[in-house]
């Protein structure tokens, strides 16, 4: 599972490696319920009377969480995670682009390896959230920006190098009577040009390049894109769940913990917990530490940035 900030993707693999279930669905600010409601998807998707789950990985912003919760063998971050399953995909891969709800990262690859990468750390203008703000304040669905700025013949110049600044160039191509499609493709073109100039800067793309994430779906930035870099892009058809797919290929490869019974759809259902934050008094550090308890008991924790913070859980 790949629990993000926007979205949860869950997906199931069998023993060849390839995805036999799969779920998308908007976080909502919950992501103990957005997996639960994961979990119910993949559940519903396969035989579970002949489907035995050995093992779980999660991956994305609460993985840890999520991690607890599903009593996962794998918990790794999202930079492992789509390196992992972009590669099993595409061997020859040498750059791939990301682009999610609130984040988005750029990974290089030599070999099969990610040896460099990037994220976004203060503007969201390039992001999925971005683009579906301004599709709100166009009244379109986001989801039909692609078709609509594939008809543009001439993109409008809209900056995006910061969020505020781009919603008040829009407001001003809409005063002056741009055509919606050349707005809209100005849109995509403008987070197909930021990604470059923030995330991207000084890194060497090269081709082979891959496009995921949500905003992959977008053919008006994947255009885009193909027109900045002057190459092809490759858009995965699972492109979108690909960090639940990479952390399920880590978790495949990882041995079942000791006694491990095969995974429960329904547990997650009655699953109840509680976290509460302690800040650690052991060292200049004063980390603030997660811990989560399930029926009194500690059962993960995490945020210490040195052993003195360990806490020891019991369960």
């Amino acid at each position: 599972m790949d629990i993000g900030s926007i979205s949860t993707k869950g997906v199931v693999i069998d023993a060849d490696r390839r995805i036999v279930a799969r779920t998308y669905l908007w976080t909502e600010g919950n992501p103990a319920d957005a997996a639960r409601r994961v979990v119910a998807g993949l559940g519903a998707q396969v035989d579970r009377g002949a489907v035995r789950v050995r093992t779980v990985g999660t991956t994305g912003s609460a993985r840890r969480l999520v991690g607890a919760m599903c009593g996962a063998t794998v918990v790794k971050n999202e930079i492992t995670a789509h390196a992992v399953g972009t590669t099993f995909l595409h061997p020859d891969v040498r750059t791939i682009l990301e682009i999610g709800g609130q984040d988005s990262k750029i990974i290089c690859v030599e070999n099969g390896i990610a040896v460099d990468y990037a994220m976004n750390t203060l503007c969201a203008a390039g992001t999925g959230a971005f683009l579906s703000s301004q599709a709100h304040r166009l009244g379109v669905e986001v989801e039909e920006f692609g078709a609509i700025a594939l008809t543009s013949r001439k993109p409008a110049n809209i900056a995006a190098r910061c969020t505020v600044f781009a919603e008040s160039d829009l407001v001003h191509k809409i005063q002056v009577g741009y055509a919606r499609e050349d707005i809209i493709a100005g849109l995509c073109r403008a987070v197909a040009t930021n990604y470059l100039n923030n995330v991207g800067k000084g890194k060497q793309i090269v081709a082979p390049v891959v496009f995921q994430g949500g905003v992959s779906k977008n053919a008006g930035v994947v255009r885009a894109f193909e027109d900045e870099l002057g190459m092809p892009v490759v858009v995965d058809a699972d492109g979108h769940l690909m960090g639940a797919f990479g952390v399920a290929l880590l978790a495949a490869e990882a041995a079942p913990r000791a006694g491990a019974e095969a995974f429960d759809f329904d547990a997650l259902r009655t699953f109840e917990f509680a976290t509460r934050e302690v800040e650690c008094q052991k060292c200049a550090n004063r980390c603030e530490i997660i811990c989560v308890h399930r029926d009194g008991k500690i059962i993960d924790s995490w945020g210490n940035r040195c052993d003195k913070g360990a806490v020891k859980t019991e369960a």
